[in-house]
């Protein structure tokens, strides 16, 4: 239906009808939306050792580099969703690419950390708003299911290609310049995404039945935003200290608000009603889990080669091949899987693998510098994810009634979204506890001279070993060095396995609570033709 303003609204082409107007342009323009989304969400993995270096950060203000990216999305990707319905999707894609922009400049010229932190923020709105906006404005202008599953495997191409070689980018840069060039070719790129959507897509939204629920968009982001504050800073503020405790207290007393907002709201943004079912609240959970596993070992990886090896960017960022590349290499193959073989069981398999890379990883020496350690272990989780990123919005749309798959959807994208954020700030508290237990333990029985010990201590209770693992040569407390880097290998370590375990468990959670659970569809079902809604950070499925 065509609106007097000439804005289309539409639940979706119907089957058999020609292709709609400016359907490769709106293709190009949204696979570039996602493309900068995405490199703006991995650029800092290959960076983290040189923001450390040129920055002067310790460990917690480095976590919060890549968690403020994340919580953005999380907090706010469901209203960026409602609002695109409500105001068009070519807005919300014109204005997240903007955002990015900015935030990317911001982050360029930053000269702290805190200001990097506002960059990286403005960066996750801006990408909480292109990928509910991209995928529902390609959805909006293909005919049937078929083709918006070859249009979202594009898509979808485009995103995994941002996840791989966004590392690659800041190590490139990091060589010939500074880790800010990065950043400015990522403005350049959000620019030219801007370009695109304004001169190659129609407006179209779908406002019907569709309100913003701002007291639980509030409620919601108030609360996460305390709570995972909390969980950052425990590890080197202390767990008892009183604006931790007061951070997870409040924090706590919103996101129960948001509940009880959300059983009373006429448009909720989280469905709790969909929680009734067992397939789906499986799904939701493990989403969380897995996804948690999967972000965490991105992290602890990024931080094991950068602040704790300080191995040249370039280096940093061939892993990250291996834990991303799969899921574009694989999207073929997973697409034609999801379509003969249960979700469920891709989705076991899955998290089996990533368990299996993860505890593998334990075994890393952090002395060696050789990266063929990683290739086994890595590329397991990589492949685990390409099975599971797919499979964990399979799994939950198949256990609803088809007139509740938006919400399914969308519901199980924002929980994934939430453990890709609550990855980073998991391991972070896992291994900079451990490592600094480590540390003060190793430095009571070392042998230094009191000069190195006082200055030592002095500088891991300011910033943690990583400060004192990144003293140079003859500086005071340097002698610490190679105490604080096997306690940072220590530490890391255990993150690997907390990943390790968390993946395992969701494995378990799947194969057992999904037992005697049939699918209310089949993989090869035509789903509605709304059914197309935001999508995770890191991947997309192919529709059913």
């Amino acid at each position: 239906m065509t609106l007097n303003n000439g804005t289309t609204t539409s639940h979706g082409p119907t089957a058999g009808a020609a292709r709609m107007p400016g359907y490769a342009g709106t293709l190009a323009a949204t696979s570039c939306a996602v493309f900068v989304a995405q490199v703006a969400n991995a650029l800092p993995a290959s960076l983290n050792g040189l923001f450390q270096q040129d920055l002067n950060t310790h460990g917690s203000q480095l976590t919060w580099i890549t968690a403020a990216f994340m919580i953005a999305v999380v907090c706010f990707e469901f209203t960026f969703g409602v609002l695109g319905d409500l105001f068009g999707r070519k807005k919300l894609i014109t204005a997240g690419a903007a955002l990015v922009a900015v935030g990317s400049a911001v982050a360029a010229v930053a000269p702290s950390v805190q200001v990097l932190w506002v960059g990286a923020a403005l960066n996750g709105l801006g990408a909480g708003a292109l990928f509910p906006g991209s995928l529902t404005m390609l959805a909006s202008v293909t005919r049937n299911a078929r083709e918006r599953a070859r249009a979202i495997a594009l898509w979808s191409g485009f995103l995994s290609a941002g996840a791989a070689l966004s590392p690659l980018l800041g190590g490139v840069f990091a060589e010939v310049g500074s880790w800010r060039g990065s950043f400015w070719v990522l403005v350049a790129l959000a620019v030219l995404s801007v370009v695109l959507t304004l001169s190659l897509t129609s407006e179209s939204r779908s406002p019907e039945g569709r309100e913003l629920d701002i007291p639980g968009q509030i409620t919601f982001a108030i609360g996460l935003v305390l709570v995972l504050y909390a969980a950052v800073e425990g590890p080197e503020s202390g767990w008892t200290t009183l604006p931790v405790i007061l951070s997870a207290l409040i924090g706590v007393c919103f996101l129960a608000g948001f509940i009880l907002v959300e059983v009373g709201a006429k448009s909720p943004i989280f469905d709790l009603t969909l929680f009734r079912n067992r397939a789906f609240t499986v799904s939701s959970v493990v989403a969380v889990i897995g996804m948690l596993a999967f972000l965490g070992a991105c992290f602890a990886t990024s931080m094991w080669l950068g602040p704790v090896q300080h191995q040249d960017p370039l280096r940093v960022a061939i892993p990250f091949l291996l834990l991303q590349g799969p899921a574009f290499v694989l999207i073929p193959v997973v697409s034609r899987l999801l379509h003969r073989v249960a979700p469920t069981w891709l989705l076991t398999s899955g998290f089996a693998l990533m368990s299996i890379g993860c505890l593998l990883s334990t075994r890393l020496d952090v002395t060696d510098l050789d990266l063929t350690a990683f290739v086994v272990p890595h590329l397991m989780i990589g492949v685990g994810f390409a099975l599971c990123v797919s499979s964990v919005t399979a799994v939950a749309l198949d256990s609803v009634p088809p007139q509740l798959a938006g919400m399914a959807s969308a519901t199980t994208n924002m929980l994934r979204d939430l453990g890709f954020a609550l990855g980073p700030i998991v391991v972070g508290a896992v291994a900079l506890s451990r490592a600094g237990t480590a540390f003060s333990s190793n430095l009571q029985d070392a042998n230094l001279p009191a000069d190195q010990l006082g200055a030592a201590r002095g500088i891991a209770a300011e910033g943690g070993p990583i400060a004192v693992n990144s003293l140079p040569p003859g500086a005071p407390g340097s002698a610490a060095h190679d105490l604080a880097l096997n306690a940072l290998g220590t530490g890391f370590s255990n993150a690997f396995l907390v990943c390790g375990i968390a993946a395992a468990l969701a494995a378990v959670l799947t194969a057992v609570g999904m037992i005697g659970v049939r699918p209310l569809r089949s993989p090869g079902a035509e789903p509605p033709a709304d059914s197309s809604i935001s999508s995770p950070s890191l991947g997309v499925r192919a529709l059913p």
